[in-house]
C-alpha cells in the first residue's frame, strides 16, 4: 500500500506536467524562453550591448507597434463655468488634483516589452519579445534601416539572429517547433516552393549531434521545397545555445551579410566614401580643364 502522504505531491506533479496539441510536454520555465533575439557584441561590452538594444527595440517597435495612448480624463478640462462663488471652483481644482494624483498612484505598472535573458557567456545575448512584437519584423526593419543609412545605432553589437520562439533542445521538441514556427510562413505563401537552406549555429551544447537537428528540421519542411546551400530563398536560422533551441525564418540572409549590422554598415559607409571621391577627383579634373581654357 502507498504512502498517503505522496499522494498530494505525485498528484500535484501530474497536474504540472503539460502538454501541446500535437502530443509533446511543456516545460517548466526557463531562463531563455520565447521569442527573442540572439546578439553577439564585443567581448567585455555585454552590460553595455543590452542599455543599447533595449533602446533600439523600444525605438523600433514603437514605429511598428506603437502602444495605445491613455487619457486621463473624460476630455471636459473646462471646470465649471458657474462664477458665483470662486471658493467652489478652487474646491473643484482642488478634487481634480487629488483624483488625478490617485490615478497616476493606482494606474497599473507598463509592462516591459523587451527583457534580457542571463546567458552567463561572453559575448552572448538574448532578448526575449512579448507580444504583439515579431522579432523578425523588429529586426529585418532595423536591417533595412542600416542598409539605407549606414548608421547602426549600436556601438558593441555585432550580428542579430531574430528566433520566432524557443524549445529545449531535444530532437522532439525541435520538430515541434519548426512545424509550429514552419506554419504561419506556408500559410502566407500557400502556393510558393523555396530553394531553402538550414542555418545553424550550436554554442555550449554537445548532447545532439548537427545532422540530428538538421535531420529534424528538414523533416517538418513541405516536400516541394528544395535545399539549396549555394544560392536559398528561405533561410530557417537555427540557433542551439546550451539546453535551448531557437528558431526563425528569413529571405536574404546572405544579401543581408547574415544580419550583422557593423558590416552593413562598414559596407554602406564605404561605397559613399567611394562616391564622394569619385566626385572631388571629377571636380580636380574639371577644375583643370577651366584652367588650362
Amino acid at each position: 500500500m502507498s504512502d498517503p502522504a505522496k499522494r498530494p505531491r505525485e498528484g500535484g506533479e501530474r497536474s504540472r506536467r503539460r502538454y501541446r496539441s500535437d502530443g509533446t510536454p511543456i516545460w517548466g520555465k526557463r531562463a531563455i524562453d520565447g521569442p527573442g533575439i540572439w546578439a553577439s557584441c564585443v567581448k567585455g561590452k555585454e552590460k553595455q550591448s543590452v542599455g543599447e538594444l533595449y533602446d533600439l527595440f523600444e525605438s523600433l517597435a514603437s514605429e511598428l507597434w506603437p502602444e495605445s495612448a491613455t487619457t486621463g480624463g473624460s476630455g471636459n478640462e473646462e471646470g465649471c463655468n458657474s462664477s458665483d462663488d470662486g471658493a467652489i471652483e478652487e474646491e473643484l481644482d482642488l478634487e481634480k488634483r487629488i483624483a488625478t494624483e490617485l490615478a497616476s498612484i493606482t494606474r497599473p505598472r507598463k509592462e516591459q516589452r523587451f527583457a534580457n535573458c542571463q546567458t552567463n557567456t561572453p559575448c552572448v545575448i538574448f532578448i526575449s519579445c512579448k507580444a504583439p512584437i515579431d522579432p523578425v519584423a523588429l529586426v529585418l526593419k532595423h536591417i533595412e534601416n542600416v542598409t539605407n543609412t549606414g548608421v547602426t545605432r549600436t556601438r558593441y553589437t555585432h550580428r542579430l539572429t531574430p528566433v520566432a520562439n524557443t524549445c529545449v533542445a531535444n530532437a522532439v521538441e525541435i520538430t515541434s517547433l519548426a512545424r509550429r514556427v514552419l506554419k504561419p510562413f506556408i500559410a502566407g505563401n500557400p502556393d510558393s516552393e523555396f530553394r531553402y537552406k538550414v542555418e545553424l549555429k550550436v554554442r555550449n551544447h554537445n548532447t545532439l549531434p548537427r545532422q540530428t537537428i538538421i535531420d529534424a528540421i528538414v523533416s517538418c519542411v513541405p516536400s516541394g521545397w528544395i535545399v539549396d546551400l549555394q544560392d536559398a530563398e528561405v533561410f530557417i536560422l537555427v540557433e542551439v545555445f546550451k539546453s535551448v533551441c531557437g528558431i526563425g525564418i528569413v529571405k536574404n540572409y546572405y544579401t543581408h551579410l547574415k544580419f550583422n549590422v557593423m558590416e552593413i554598415a562598414n559596407l554602406k559607409n564605404a561605397e559613399s566614401n567611394k562616391l564622394e571621391g569619385a566626385g572631388r577627383v571629377t571636380g580636380k579634373e574639371f577644375s583643370a580643364v577651366d584652367r588650362e581654357a
